[in-house]
């Protein structure tokens, strides 16, 4: 796996030894790129890769402009190669890897009325096509108070999937099939006086 643009092109990602990951092909990942840059969220971006595996979406973040990733995996193949990638890279200083479960990471972040609370920018989920929908959406669910309203949560799943079903607060709003690949791009509802306000 290699990062395709940015200030670490060409550079080749370790993967987890005897890991079953499913790293996103460059094709994919390309497209997915190429629209988050028409987003304008990539600069200096504080992003969260969720499910990292060797971090090929993470990295590419910070390759193309973003300051700081958090990788978070249950396998700890997959957090030693990504911390040996992020040394590798000589990005160990903005990147922090995180071994345990996704929902336990979550959990353990600070609420929204406390003032160390995270919020992520963008935010990549690329979780086990078996694993299934309620526990995907209960992830987006606990996700969401780490959201504002500009931040992407970008959700690959099996094409053949059902599309991602929305906590409250929550919607798709672009999808996109490659193949067995399907992109969901996820963002927090704007509330009404929002949405009377931009259309002023």
């Amino acid at each position: 796996m290699r990062i395709i643009a940015g200030a670490h092109k060409g550079a080749r990602l370790s993967s987890p030894s005897g890991a079953n990951t499913r790293p996103t092909s460059d094709r994919v990942k390309e497209s997915l790129f190429s629209m988050l840059d028409g987003y304008g969220v990539l600069p200096a971006a504080n992003v969260l890769d969720l499910f990292a595996g060797s971090g090929g979406l993470g990295f590419e973040a910070m390759s193309r402009g973003a300051a700081q990733v958090d990788f978070v995996d249950s396998s700890l193949a997959a957090t030693r190669a990504l911390e040996s990638n992020a040394d590798k890279l000589g990005l160990d200083h903005s990147a922090e890897v995180h071994t345990g479960d996704v929902l336990h990471f979550l959990a353990g972040l600070p609420g929204p009325e406390n003032p160390e609370s995270r919020v992520f920018d963008l935010v990549f989920m690329d979780p086990p096509y078996p694993l299934g929908e309620d526990a995907v959406t209960q992830i987006l669910r606990r996700l969401s108070t780490h959201l504002d309203m500009e931040s992407i949560v970008v959700v690959e799943r099996a094409a053949r999937s059902p599309e991602p079903t929305m906590p409250d607060g929550l919607e798709v709003f672009r999808a996109k099939t490659f193949g067995e690949t399907a992109i969901h791009f996820v963002q927090l509802v704007a509330e009404p006086d929002e949405v009377s306000a931009a259309e002023d």
